[in-house]
């Protein structure tokens, strides 16, 4: 039995050998990952030639740009099988949940780890409507900015500011253990956070999106969905009976699952890392809301449409297809980080499509989206490069649905608050056997983690300068190049007249 053991332990073990010292090193591996802690063991002699910045009697350092290898949370709530093309949201495919389920109810699930019961849903959902009302100032927080702003820099903006309302959540005010304890009252502190969250996120991205229309707000109603509401207080005038059309209020439903989360994605990890410095929820979300905003994450829906109208007809796409070989031009839909066949959430989409497309008539840039899609699948190019369509052109759904282009990233962002705080509070338990023992061992992740929170702070690998000694202004030797220098400003308007003009302290400018 002893030996077995010791087989076993060796057998889920990695075995190091450090040409440079001749150890051995004996690193577990768990859950088919290897702590990258493990190599700060292997320390040397610096060599007479290296750099002291390399720190080598510190042990080795694990370079991974970009995070393309590197796991930093045990996590529970989404799972993607990239070759397979497939998601499952926490153990439940997405095609089931797309089908049978809500956002709301999907929702749930990822916050709280399982399907609710009918009571359950129902105080859930009662609550996450119930906060959808903002404080009355928050007007005048959303008409100071200017007509023409994004509404994503809204949104962002309004996230970072309704924090400000909530000072029993913030950490600073509080004590920075209000949502760490793990007992009743701090698991409650952080349930009301997240009720308000979900709940107000429609009522921002609906104030933003009408405050650029000119529009009067309107008080979120309860008595419909989560979508019918957000549609109603987009769209609602003053008509009577004013009812969202139940296909567009199930269609946006549908795509806001979709959305809700996708493991840890450019977004989800900005808020945990936000969060690992136990700022409050609000703050954290919009920080997360900022990574999205990039054209990278959720900006590509936006891109996709630009791309389709810079293209124009069908018959143009063989020339942009070229164009995309030569790297004169961006591909915009086609294929994802983790995706290597093809997104599941894409077949979803077209069925959804199809339905929208029903009774708004079809978009006049499906076509080419269509001759894009079928050019790139038999390019050789494309295939190689497993570059299949993925789930950013359902923005051809929210062009059909009337949503201005740029509002497109706020539709992305406003069902990812559900994913986000899925993982800022995630606690995982995980049922371990013993022999023919089962044992069940916790394990808190982020807010809930055993031990407390960890700031998350990752290494660098320092290449610039070593040590050297100040030079005073007069005796510097000028550096210059294009990216090593500050580049020069043209100034015009009312800038380059003052330049021009002379007062006192001035000297007269030269002609």
């Amino acid at each position: 039995m002893g030996r077995t053991l010791v087989t076993e332990r060796l057998n889920n073990s990695l075995t190091v050998l450090d040409n440079r010292t001749g150890k051995v090193f004996t690193i577990p591996i768990v859950d088919n990952s290897i702590p990258a802690t493990a190599f700060k063991a292997m320390t040397a002699s610096m060599a007479s030639e290296e750099r002291a910045e390399n720190e080598t009697e510190k042990g080795l350092r694990v370079a991974d740009g970009g995070f393309l290898n590197t796991a930093v949370i045990r996590s529970q709530i989404t799972f993607i099988d990239g070759e397979a093309g497939s998601e499952y949201n926490r153990g439940y495919p997405i095609e089931q949940l797309a089908l049978h389920s809500t956002h709301l109810e999907t929702a749930y699930l990822l916050i709280y780890g399982a399907l609710p019961t009918v009571p359950q849903f129902e105080i859930f959902s009662k609550e996450v409507m119930h906060h959808g009302v903002t404080h009355a100032d928050a007007e005048l927080f959303f008409r100071s900015f200017r007509y023409d702003a994004h509404p994503m820099a809204i949104l962002t903006s309004a996230f970072a500011y309704l924090g400000s309302y909530c000072s029993e959540a913030n950490p600073s005010l509080q004590g920075q253990n209000i949502f760490t304890k793990g007992d009743e009252a701090s698991l409650a502190r952080m349930d009301k956070q997240i009720y308000r969250l979900i709940g107000k996120a429609t009522t921002l991205a609906a104030m933003a999106y009408r405050v650029r229309q000119g529009r009067e707000f309107v008080t979120p109603p309860t008595n419909l969905s989560y979508t019918g509401s957000f549609l109603y207080q987009m769209d609602h005038m003053s008509e009577e009976n004013y009812v969202p059309n139940p296909i567009l209020e199930k269609a946006l439903d549908v795509l806001f699952l979709l959305h809700a989360d996708h493991e840890l994605n450019a977004s989800a990890t900005t808020v945990l890392q936000t969060g690992s410095s136990l700022v409050d929820p609000y703050s954290a979300i919009a920080a997360g809301c900022a990574s999205l905003y990039g054209p990278l994450h959720g900006g590509a829906n936006e891109a996709v449409i630009r791309m389709l109208i810079t293209i124009g007809k069908p018959e143009n796409v063989p020339a942009f297809i070229e164009a995309v070989k030569k790297r004169e031009k961006v591909l915009s839909g086609f294929g994802h980080r983790v995706y290597k066949t093809s997104d599941p959430r894409s077949f979803i989409v077209r069925k959804t499509a199809d339905e929208v497309f029903n009774i708004t008539g079809k978009d006049e840039l499906l076509e080419t989206a269509m001759a894009l899609h079928e050019a790139a699948m038999k390019d050789k190019y494309f295939i190689e490069r497993r570059l299949a369509p993925n789930v950013d052109f359902c923005g051809l759904i929210y062009r059909a649905m009337g949503f201005p282009l740029d509002f497109f990233p706020v539709l992305f962002a406003v069902p990812r608050v559900v994913g986000w705080l899925a993982h800022w509070r995630q606690a995982s338990i995980i049922e371990q056997l013993y022999g023919n023992k089962s044992l069940i061992v916790t394990f808190f992740q982020m807010m809930l983690q055993e031990g407390g929170v960890k700031i998350w702070r990752p290494r660098q690998i320092y290449i610039g300068a070593g040590k050297r000694e100040y030079v005073p202004i007069g005796g510097r030797v000028a550096v210059e190049g294009p990216k090593v220098t500050p580049s020069v400003v043209v100034h015009s308007g009312i800038t380059k007249r003052t330049n021009l003009a002379t007062f006192k302290g001035k000297a007269a400018a030269k002609l």
